[in-house]
């Protein structure tokens, strides 16, 4: 018997009768996953193909026992072949643990591309280290991870792990597909709740796939087998949104010793606000007098919201605090004006508190961040999100306030916190509402350029380029950037343009309009090809679109376009007295279900082109049979971007 069997029995005598019985299930699955043939030929036809890695078997109690309300067992193996360096995002050799969760069992062991064993790790050879990113100030939460440096590809790790935790607000959903382009030869999920609580129980986007459920009670068992790789395809909907999972939510449950109870986001809500949320927004009295002297006088509430989130932004930094029940539950409004920073919970909760003592209410919102815009789901209530922010309800509209960044004007919401189902926590409990969204006309992006052209074809411009919505997202914080960032920013944003030198730049940022305004002095000696009397001149020197997503002959998903804008611009290009257009390119009007694009140029008595371009992108999601139109608008509009016209000497 191996080192791993013995261990894997030494643990199961040692538990109480009910494990034994757990054991007897879960036994066999170890014995199976340890000597099943893990050689590269031993994979099922067609699950290596497209896939970067490949999951051979995923089982045991995934979730395990659940006791209590405050007790829940995990036992779990995974073997998981690594085809090529992609994959080795897919081994998930880890396992969590903090005050409330406690590791019992951490082993590995990797195989060659033939299945013969090649290295054994047991716990005191993994990795140790915090959880939480290099911003947290401190936390309780670390991993434990395997760091393998494979010799050559293919090659497998069997990883198993177990653990008991007090928190079982989280069950682990069964996804038995990780991601794109991994496949799945078997995953099988076993869940026992052994006490009161009800739970509910949500299947997501199984209909493609054969599942075998087994259900009585509470008692829960679920396999899954030859599952083929999903392709990521460009413009694919965020794998959240389509991954095969089932989740769980139990109606009573603990978190960091805080027990919750709660069947729907009404509830949630209302546990939030009760237990991680009263008695956090007191005040010193002198931060209160502060508060009111800054809005003396002030009517406007638009007004008195724009000072007190520029005093929290002049006054406090964003630092994480992870310590138990701390990462979900604010540090005090006290304790972060008398400290100066905050989490993105303690900071919206201290703003939360100032806003308050000036008679503006406001309310705790927690979502998912990210850029991929990740919905709270509306029809499964649980404990959820990884962020929060502040909504402020007036009658004129909702004001958001980001109260993490030190940038941001009020009422700014970029893709890290845009157009997405949250949960706003208020006295009456949770509502879930839609995050602040951009118009494609909202996220606006004007540039406008005065071009002259000299008699060698040397070129000189003055550029200045006006942002708005998503588009000024990606610009505001330019003045922050050291100069050789900035001018490798253009270098890179104009790298079409041949030796293109960057003489100047300013910057505005006007925080109550939300537009940023990048004026940029630019000049070139080789942009112009000469050819004898005939220079070749392409008018777009300034917005060039050039992308065009990658063929995608047997699509499967639909085409998510997340995020909508317009493009405006025009250039006025002097030309040499002696020089003059050949012919001036054609007027081209496009209109699509995708969007829009206008050019047109005209030649003017003054000898100067003038050369105006719209491009509106319309976000929305397409049926997989209008790729080929959508990629085909694309392509028109990067090949017209891209021309040229003759320049000749009469």
């Amino acid at each position: 018997m191996t080192d791993f069997d013995k261990n894997a029995v030494r643990y199961l005598s040692n538990q109480t009768n009910m494990r034994l019985f757990f054991g007897v299930f879960l036994l066999p699955l170890l014995l199976t996953a340890q000597f099943q043939d893990y050689s590269i030929s031993s994979i099922p036809d067609g699950l290596a193909e497209g896939a970067d890695a490949v999951v051979r078997y995923q089982g045991g109690h995934n979730a395990g026992h659940i006791r209590e309300r405050d007790q829940m067992e995990v036992e779990a193996v995974r073997v998981v072949t690594v085809l090529n360096e992609e994959g080795q995002k897919f081994v998930h050799a880890y396992c969590g643990y903090d005050d409330e969760t406690k590791i019992e069992g951490l082993s590995a062991v990797v195989f060659d591309a033939n299945g013969k064993e090649l290295e054994k790790f047991k716990e005191r050879d993994f990795l140790d280290h915090s959880a939480s990113g290099s911003g947290t100030l401190y936390s309780d939460s670390r991993v434990k991870y395997l760091r393998y440096a494979p010799i050559s590809y293919p090659y497998t790790v069997l990883f198993k792990k177990s653990y008991e935790t007090s928190d079982t607000a989280f069950i682990p959903n069964w996804y038995f597909l990780d991601g794109y382009n991994i496949s799945t030869e078997k995953s099988s999920y076993a869940l026992d709740v052994l006490f009161d609580s009800p739970i509910r129980v949500k299947q997501n986007n199984l209909k493609a796939f054969e599942v075998k459920v087994e259900k009585t009670g509470k008692t829960f068992r679920y396999v899954a087998e030859n599952i083929k790789a999903l392709k990521k395809e460009p413009l694919s909907p965020g794998f959240n949104a389509i991954a095969p999972n089932i989740a769980w939510a139990l109606e009573k449950f603990s978190l960091k010793g805080v027990d919750g109870q709660a069947k729907n986001w009404e509830e949630y809500g209302r546990w939030i606000y009760n237990d991680l949320l009263s008695g956090q927004a007191n005040l010193p009295e002198s931060v209160k007098l502060k508060a009111r002297q800054l809005v003396q006088g002030v009517t406007d509430p638009k007004e008195k919201i724009r000072r007190i989130y520029d005093y929290l932004q002049d006054n406090t930094r964003y630092i994480s605090v992870q310590l138990g029940i701390g990462g979900w539950k604010p540090i005090s409004a006290r304790e972060v004006d008398q400290v100066k920073y905050g989490d993105c919970k303690g900071l919206t909760n201290y703003t939360m508190a100032l806003l308050k003592e000036v008679g503006i209410e406001s309310y705790y919102t927690v979502l998912y961040a990210g850029s991929g815009k990740r919905d709270l789901d509306p029809d499964f209530a649980h404990l959820s999100g990884n962020h929060a922010f502040l909504n402020v309800p007036l009658e004129t509209g909702d004001i958001w306030l980001e109260c993490t960044s030190q940038d941001a004007p009020p009422n700014f919401l970029g893709t890290f916190s845009d157009d997405r189902y949250v949960l706003k926590v208020t006295p009456n409990g949770g509502e879930l509402v839609k995050s602040k969204g951009y118009s494609p006309e909202e996220s606006k992006q004007v540039t406008k350029a005065e071009i002259e052209i000299n008699k060698e074809g040397q070129i000189r411009g003055k550029v200045q380029i006006t942002s708005t919505g998503i588009q000024y997202d990606e610009k505001f914080d330019l003045p922050q950037k050291k100069e050789n960032e900035i001018e490798e920013h253009y270098k890179e944003y104009w790298d079409y343009v041949n030796d293109i030198k960057i003489v100047k730049s300013d910057f505005s940022n006007d925080r109550d309009q939300i537009k940023f305004t990048e004026t940029v002095e630019v000049n070139s000696n080789n942009y112009i090809s000469k050819a004898g009397d005939q220079w070749l001149f392409a008018p777009n020197l300034f917005n060039r679109n050039r992308y065009v997503p990658k063929r995608s002959r047997t699509r499967k998903t639909q085409v998510v376009i997340k995020r909508g804008y317009v493009d405006e611009d025009e250039f006025v290009v002097a030309l040499p007295e002696n020089v003059r257009p050949e012919k001036i390119l054609p007027r081209i009007e496009e209109k699509t279900d995708f969007g829009q694009y206008r050019l047109e140029m005209e030649y003017t008595d003054g000898n100067k082109l003038i050369y105006r371009r719209k491009l509106t992108i319309l976000p929305g999601v397409f049926p997989k049979e209008r790729y080929k139109e959508y990629r085909e608008f694309r392509k028109k509009i990067a090949r017209t971007d891209n021309s040229k016209i003759v320049l000749i000497k009469p």
